[in-house]
């Protein structure tokens, strides 16, 4: 009889490749047809209700309650258009991925069925605020929670539903979800980062944060996928033995696309794009399977929100092409895992990009004072930044040589170097950059002009040339978990800036002056996280420490930056996150963590016990009845002609004994963990002594498989899950 595995490879090798979701024309025709974005909505409500929405979005006010019948009637008549039956609210719960409570466009009036759609439910939602992560805010027989409508992001139909992009808060009004500290984190930048702006141009009225987020995946045939259980319930592979070939041969970064694999990102790709998802790149990444996208930038909200839409269409279009889509972290080890890089800028109203360093840096006194600011925040709120991005999934990726350190630090370029040094020198800015020089290969070739700054891709914090490169999330992740510690903390430096200098200002100094010496000042104090070298070096983590930097260690550990003194009062002060939802937070943090890796330890002890173990004894009872037909043929010389079955056997037997016994400690030492009250301490249980002993578990999994008949061993290995 044919193995689980057996089966999955065959109808793996035999799936068609096939477009399903394909428009007519050029891209430009059918983008954004699904989405209710402000030039729909002019054809739909009037003028007044339309004004209503443009200054909820350029100001913060708030859309009056009459207003808002108008804008559900336009909503609900669009919808309809275009097949919805349905609406719900799009929420981003702790979870860290989205949730929807769906209801129909249904009404009854004198008993007959109608199409009715109320501004008051457009305005709110009540899930069941219960049975979401909530850190401790509400007791389980409280339910009651609220989601209301951001009309930062536009309605989209998705699926025949029309989803309202929501916040989700508490009874009692603490936010429960990612994207309310996320929106406060965003004002308080722009009022601090306004400030400052106008010390240079005066006209400035708002400034916006805008972000690009590259996204990075794995595919996988879906049968394959299925015969693997870790994959199904941990998104990762908890054993697996490496592949004789991976990544080593550099060979399939930017590769030719596969066949099958191109027409599956021409379908999401289609999808993405009548929702309105500006995706512009899209490449093979460094390891086998391995694929990245990437949209054109815009603001943070909206950059967000449709990350994780475009996380949701992935998958559903993946299904039609017999697919799965892994975005887990490090789905295999040993070979590159996956991150989500934010590429983060600051631009005000006018249209300057306030990290545009323009063609003299040194002169730039805007560039400088915003960027020594970032500097100044980094510094400030390093161990806090790097605790955004840790979770279970990322601790597997993070400090290894292939995703950035898990320490924090800067990267600037050696232009921007030249010129931090002059001004620490108090020689102003003397040392200017040298002048971009072309590059120029032969005759019939164009010229190539480089950028000021080449690339660090070691460093977790890159300037990128007019933007910074967070490179440290995890690509499961929601980017707002970030994004919202790394907006807290550069309003907070700006807030500092601007103080400053006034303060400098009223001693007596002009403004030019003061704005130096507190650039200076806050390169200074910045220096420690200023770094250009190689963050894979061994010397640069002993370094790091040395400088007091906070390496990332342990995750658990990690999250208890979020309770520091410094991050209390950032969050506080800045009317980000309350102390209550702080504390929650790393509650949720925390219990995810160990939830998660529960889940990891015991699905290993599964696969081991009912998949690994029998494999093993079946091929061992195969080597004993050789042994014994030689023995019985042969006599004493089968000892000498069945050696290398005899060693084989008596290797299996050793590592299947090994295993059995792994396994039970693994049991063991997992429940001593959970008998741990104490969530911090229990986590930290998890992270070191169950972890531990996964380990000894894999160990002895993987040798069998190399070791057991091939024809036997029942889970598609790396070699076919990486090159389907």
């Amino acid at each position: 009889m044919a193995t689980f595995r057996e089966r999955a490879l065959a109808v793996a090798s035999s799936r068609d490749v096939k477009r399903h979701c394909v428009e007519d024309g050029p891209i430009s025709t059918y983008f954004g047809q699904n989405v209710f974005a402000l030039e729909t909505m002019r054809r739909y409500m009037s003028d007044a209700a339309f004004q209503s929405i443009l200054r909820a979005r350029k100001t913060g006010n708030k859309i009056d309650r009459s207003m808002a019948e108008e804008i559900a009637s336009g909503m609900k008549s669009w919808a309809k258009e275009l097949g919805a039956t349905h609406y719900t609210h799009l929420f981003q719960p702790l979870t860290g991925s989205t949730a929807e409570k769906h209801e129909a466009f249904l009404s009854f009036q004198d008993g007959k069925a109608i199409e009715h759609f109320k501004g008051s439910a457009l305005v709110q939602q009540e899930p069941d605020a219960s049975s979401f992560p909530n850190g401790g805010l509400r007791n389980t027989f409280e339910a009651r929670g609220y989601t209301a409508w951001d009309p930062h992001s536009p309605a989209f139909i998705l699926d025949g539903t029309l989803c309202i992009p929501s916040v989700f808060v508490s009874y009692t009004g603490e936010a429960l979800d990612m994207k309310v500290p996320n929106l406060r984190s965003i004002q308080a930048l722009d009022a601090a980062a306004t400030t400052v702006a106008r010390l240079f141009e005066p006209e400035v009225k708002h400034v916006s944060v805008n972000v690009g987020l590259e996204q990075e995946y794995f595919l996988v045939d879906e049968a394959l996928y299925n015969a693997r259980p870790d994959l199904q319930l941990c998104g990762r592979t908890v054993i697996g033995h490496t592949s004789a070939k991976d990544q080593q041969l550099s060979d399939h970064y930017f590769g030719a696309i596969p066949s099958r694999v191109a027409v599956f990102m021409k379908d999401f790709e289609t999808e993405a794009y009548k929702l309105g998802i500006p995706l512009q790149t899209r490449h093979n990444e460094v390891a086998p399977n391995q694929f990245e996208c990437a949209p054109v930038f815009s603001d943070i909200t909206t950059a967000v929100d449709q990350n994780m839409l475009l996380m949701i269409v992935m998958q559903k279009v993946a299904q039609k092409h017999h697919l799965k889509v892994i975005f887990h972290e490090k789905p295999f080890q040993g070979i590159n895992g996956s991150g989500k890089h934010c590429n983060w800028s600051m631009q005000t109203d006018t249209g300057i990009n306030l990290l545009s360093p323009g063609t003299t840096p040194e002169k730039n006194l805007r560039f400088l004072a915003f960027y020594t600011s970032v500097l100044h925040a980094v510094r400030q709120h390093e161990s806090l930044l790097m605790a955004s991005v840790c979770s279970l999934n990322n601790s597997y990726r993070l400090g290894g040589h292939e995703a950035p350190p898990a320490v924090m630090s800067v990267f600037s370029g050696s232009t921007l170097d030249r010129v931090f040094k002059g001004i620490l020198q108090k020689e102003g800015a003397a040392q200017e950059a040298e002048l971009r020089r072309s590059i120029d290969l032969m005759s019939s070739l164009p010229e190539i002009i480089p950028d000021n700054t080449d690339r660090n891709r070691t460093s977790p914090f890159a300037f990128t040339g007019n933007r910074f490169e967070f490179r440290a999330l995890g690509s499961s992740a929601n980017a707002a978990q970030a994004t919202f510690v790394l907006n807290s903390a550069v309003a907070e430096s700006l807030r500092a800036f601007s103080s400053q200098v006034q303060a400098l200002v009223k001693q007596g100094e002009t403004q030019d002056q003061a704005i130096i010496d507190v650039v200076r000042s806050f390169l200074e104090e910045a220096a420690p996280v200023m770094f250009e070298g190689n963050g894979y070096s061994a010397e640069w983590q002993q370094e790091a420490v040395l400088r007091g930097l906070t390496p990332v260690t342990n995750v658990p550990k990690a999250f208890q930056a979020f309770l520091k003194p410094s991050s209390i009062a950032l969050f506080t002060e800045t009317k980000v996150l309350s102390v209550p939802e702080i504390k929650a937070r790393v509650e949720v943090q925390e219990e995810t963590y160990v939830k998660k890796l529960q889940i990891e330890a015991r699905i290993l002890g599964d696969i081991c016990l009912n998949h690994v173990i029998p494999a093993a004894v079946s091929y061992q009872n195969v080597l004993i009845r050789n042994i014994q037909g030689s023995k019985d043929i042969f006599g004493d010389e089968y000892a000498t002609l069945c050696k290398a079955d005899v060693d084989t056997c008596r290797k299996i037997a050793g590592y299947i004994n090994a295993l059995s016994a792994d396994v039970q400690a693994l049991v063991d030492v997992r429940k001593k963990a959970n008998r741990i009250t104490d969530m911090s301490e229990r986590a930290y249980a998890y992270s070191t002594e169950v972890m531990d002993a996964m380990s000894r578990v894999r160990a002895s999994a993987d040798q069998l498989e190399m070791l057991v008949d091939d024809a036997l061993w029942p889970l598609p290995k790396y070699r076919e899950l990486l090159f389907f």
